[in-house]
């Protein structure tokens, strides 16, 4: 958990051309999606025919209810498995929709990240080397926009590097941060020392695509819990 909680110095500035991200991670991002896709839509076509059938069936049994050949109660039971099937379909049909949709987001992303790629970017000149012992948090404030929607980029940037899972501990509004009132919806915490390999790394790469993040060396009383890096703008009170 971090906060916004101490004033900092204004930093130094320092202008830097940031790498280009791998282009491997966008292309799997789209191929997964496009399987998931794939695989709904074979989906869907089983559930639209389960569901023709079973509208067909409560179709037959109108009728006969209503001659008193059939008791309602099965009318009843058909009406509500009909509801079901056609709940379960409309939810797969938004399912399809959603991933051409975060296709179109990934290609666009990446677009925009090797544009960014080929700009200068102003980054903190602090952030190059690891933080000394006098310093227990380095901010970033990134010049690019951030949201949960691009944890993807860096989830698949740790994994390729490190062979691993990205080890967060808070993505979103968690419990903790609900309890001592932070806003922190739209940041993730991330279980690494910011002076370790792979939080050197992390930070390198938040860097190189404008994300602002604060890096924690330990626990700071009423704004970080313990060492570890904070993807996104410093977390505010609720109220």
């Amino acid at each position: 958990m971090s906060t916004d909680a101490t004033a900092t110095p204004k930093p130094t500035v320092a202008v830097a051309k940031p790498t280009a991200p791998a282009p491997n991670a966008s292309a799997e991002l789209i191929e997964a999606t496009r399987e998931y896709k794939a695989s709904s839509t074979e989906l869907l076509a089983m559930q639209e025919q389960e569901l023709r059938k079973a509208v067909a069936k409560l179709e037959d049994l109108k009728p006969l209810v209503a001659d008193g050949l059939v008791a309602k109660v099965a009318l009843e039971t058909e009406e509500q498995n009909v509801a079901v099937l056609r709940a379960r379909f409309e939810a797969t049909q938004k399912q399809i929709a959603d991933s051409d949709n975060r296709i179109a987001q990934i290609k666009e992303e990446a677009e925009l990240a090797q544009k960014r790629a080929a700009s200068p970017l102003k980054l903190v000149a602090k952030a190059y080397v690891p933080l000394n012992n006098s310093s227990t948090m380095l901010r970033f404030s990134g010049a690019g926009s951030w949201s949960l929607g691009g944890l993807g980029d860096v989830q698949s940037f740790f994994a390729s590097s490190f062979g691993r899972s990205l080890p967060t501990s808070a993505i979103g509004q968690s419990g903790t941060h609900n309890r001592l009132n932070y806003d922190h919806r739209n940041a993730v915490d991330v279980a690494l020392h910011p002076d370790s390999a792979e939080g050197r790394a992390l930070i390198g790469f938040l860097q190189s695509r404008g994300i602002p993040f604060l890096a924690f060396r330990g626990a700071i009383p009423g704004v970080a819990t313990g060492a570890h890096i904070h993807i996104g703008s410093p977390s505010h009170r609720l109220s």
